[in-house]
């Protein structure tokens, strides 16, 4: 291979030692454009020598047809430093299309900028969904494969239709609807778990809706909106409607709490010298209000949530341990967006169906780049972040095509080393094939690999499924 202009660059990369171990294709452009490094397989899929190969034009390698996305992208991402993706075709000399994936991401090395990138031979996984077009053609709908330790637990619930308001068939949903469904028509406290926007709400009212309370009355307190200077206060007062007088007399009332259903959001926002007094309430079953000699006793089934890690804030002193251990006698944790992409494609055809009829629109296409977008994006909003996001696209879009706003992961590193390339693309691929390691349709089989050596590689970047 001819020697590099860039000293630095070659030293950084150490010759084509580390981009020949990967089984992609890799390589690095300057700021103009022209090739300086790539490995063997990249050379060898293209049938040029290393001195044609040598500075030549990033666009050679392109049709004709989308040089100009690729112009804007490359662009881009020297603007904005960060990683793009495209999927598109690679030419060959002998003019053969190469279907990839294809992304580039900004490097800045001893001064000078550089555009690193890897692409994916994706020519098994396009003849793997033509294959499944033809299928939802025959079928009319979506069907995604389960691995077989969960066709049983699919099949009870999804066949049954009765979660109708959550959508999807991920398998961290189907395991959080399963848990729902063992705790539901008990009268166990249940303690949901969420970040920001999971719609904890949605998954309480499914526990009341489910139960043999569900005739009762449902109350829910949000320790967020009460005043902290008078939390007792407000607290009880959002249960009077609730509330039955027995008696009066010179100790004071005798108050119960008809049966139902209590739920307190983000608990974690109750103020330490109420907890006490709230515990107290869950382990007597009666409490003395503060200020007063009125005795409330109570009958309710208790749902609790808080988008924090309570274990956490007591190691901290930041919560009351006794309520914890009194609250957490059935955690469910509900999985946030990003370890759901699946679930992405059902979810947009909701929101797009109703924000259509809310604003008046026929929007029926998404493009590819843009479902691109929505699934490498990390939503740490959550599905009430991916709502507002498809409400401003249905505003913003004029055609029947949906136009997806630029999405920013700020937790991203836009400069990375080779390695973390190579453990970011695989974790893709795995999770493009829902984490299918072997077989015809395993991410081994799209990346080249031996299912085991996979399995090596995976252990040594701690790759892990979530």
């Amino acid at each position: 291979m001819p020697k590099f202009r860039d000293i630095q660059l070659e030293k950084l990369f150490e010759g084509v030692s580390i981009i020949e171990s990967f089984p992609e294709y890799a390589y690095v452009f300057n700021k103009e454009s022209k090739l300086l490094l790539w490995n063997k397989k990249f050379e060898t899929i293209l049938g040029y020598t290393r001195e044609e190969l040598y500075l030549k034009d990033a666009y050679d390698f392109l049709e004709e047809s989308v040089k100009d996305e690729n112009v804007e992208v490359i662009k881009k991402i020297f603007d904005e430093k960060q990683e793009l993706t495209l999927e598109q075709n690679l030419l060959t000399k002998s003019g053969k299309k190469i279907p990839i994936l294809d992304t580039a991401n900004y490097a800045l090395i001893n001064g000078e900028e550089y555009l690193v990138g890897i692409a994916i031979d994706i020519s098994n996984q396009r003849n793997l969904e033509k294959k499944l077009k033809a299928q939802i053609l025959k079928t009319n709908h979506l069907k995604h494969l389960l691995s077989a330790e969960n066709i049983f637990l699919q099949k009870e619930l999804i066949s049954n239709n009765d979660f109708t308001d959550f959508i999807g068939n991920s398998q961290a949903l189907i395991q959080t609807l399963y848990k729902i469904k063992q705790v539901a028509p008990t009268d166990t406290t249940v303690l949901i778990e969420g970040e920001t926007g999971s719609r904890k709400n949605l998954y309480a009212r499914t526990i009341f809706k489910r139960s043999e309370w569900q005739q009762d009355p449902y109350i829910s307190i949000n320790c967020l909106t009460l005043d902290k200077d008078n939390f007792e206060k407000d607290f009880y007062n959002s249960l009077k409607e609730i509330f039955t007088e027995i008696d009066k007399s010179e100790k004071g009332k005798f108050i119960i709490l008809n049966r139902g259903t209590l739920f307190i959001e983000e608990i974690q926002e109750m103020p330490l010298s109420f907890q006490l007094r709230f515990h107290e309430f869950l382990k007597e079953g009666k409490i003395t209000v503060k200020g007063s000699s009125d005795v409330i006793h109570f009958n309710l089934r208790l749902i609790i949530s808080t988008n924090q890690n309570l274990e956490e804030m007591v190691s901290k002193n930041k919560f009351s341990s006794d309520l914890y251990y009194r609250i957490n006698t059935f955690p469910i944790k509900i999985p946030p967006l990003r370890d759901r992409i699946s679930d992405l494609p059902f979810l947009i055809e909701k929101y797009l169906i109703r924000f259509n009829q809310k604003f008046g629109k026929n929007i029926t296409r998404i493009p590819k780049r843009a479902m691109t977008t929505l699934q490498e994006y990390s939503w740490p909003g959550n599905t009430r972040e991916l709502e507002n996001v498809i409400e401003r696209a249905v505003i913003l879009s004029n055609s029947s095509l949906l136009k997806i706003e630029h999405l920013k992961n700020d937790n991203k590193n836009k400069n990375v080393s080779l390695e973390e390339y190579e453990r970011q693309y695989i974790i893709k691929i795995l999770e493009l094939t829902f984490w299918r390691i072997a077989g015809d349709k395993g991410a081994a089989k799209i990346l080249g690999l031996h299912s085991e050596t996979l399995r090596s590689k995976m252990r040594k970047l701690n790759i892990k499924k979530p």
